[in-house]
């Protein structure tokens, strides 16, 4: 069995054993490392569960996710009630901070912009309304206006990536500039290269992230 056939096939068994996946109508493909998942499902939450365990699978380098949202039949929502359902669902999180994230909902399509001082405040607000019923895509357009000190960014991130089991300080190179970040180097799986990246946004005064770590 060729590497592509055999990764294809454990990225089949990884979706078959994700509980929050419905994988029936899920296809896979394989081609050197980079897997693209097609068919569809049954709301975005299962879309982007379907895109995490993937990449949970060793040997993957990267994911194209072509997967089709297609709501039941019986499911019916218009664009008022899933703006109504997640202005109330990023009122109770506490993640978000109040009244700082706007909703716009146009045929099933959620984008929410507004702005937050932190990045994982901007991931929260996606993680609220990503599984409501009728939502067939979430945009995120918030931006991050950082209230701190950038000038030792870089400094803060690789020391962060070292204290890391994940990451080699050999490895993985950190550059900042006006709280744009870059990284560079090599990481082992496209999980630790989404680990790294999770580790630069954490950093007080990460305003981008650009992730240009290479799987080897």
């Amino acid at each position: 069995m060729s590497h592509d056939a055999q990764l294809q096939k454990a990225v089949l068994a990884e979706l078959a054993w994700e509980p929050s996946i419905t994988a029936a109508h899920i296809g896979v493909t394989a081609d050197n490392g980079t897997v693209t998942l097609s068919g569809h499902v049954h709301s975005y939450g299962q879309k982007h569960a379907a895109e995490m365990a993937t990449g949970r699978v060793k040997g993957v380098k990267a994911v194209a996710e072509e997967i089709e949202v297609r709501l039941p039949f019986e499911i019916k929502r218009d664009d008022t009630d899933i703006a109504t359902a997640a202005i109330d669902r990023l009122a109770w999180d506490t993640g978000t901070p109040r009244d700082a994230v706007k909703v716009k909902v146009e045929k099933g399509w959620l984008t929410l912009t507004g702005e937050v001082i932190w990045h994982f405040q901007k991931e929260a607000a996606e993680r609220e309304v990503r599984n409501l019923m009728g939502v067939l895509g979430v945009s995120n357009q918030i931006t991050i206006k950082p209230r701190v000190d950038t000038a030792h960014l870089s400094d803060d991130i690789q020391h962060a990536l070292n204290r890391s089991i994940f990451f080699d300080p050999e490895k993985v190179h950190v550059t900042a500039q006006d709280g744009r970040v870059k990284l560079t180097g090599f990481v082992g799986s496209w999980q630790e290269k989404r680990t790294a990246a999770s580790t630069a946004w954490a950093a007080p005064g990460a305003t981008a992230v650009e992730n240009d770590l290479i799987i080897a």
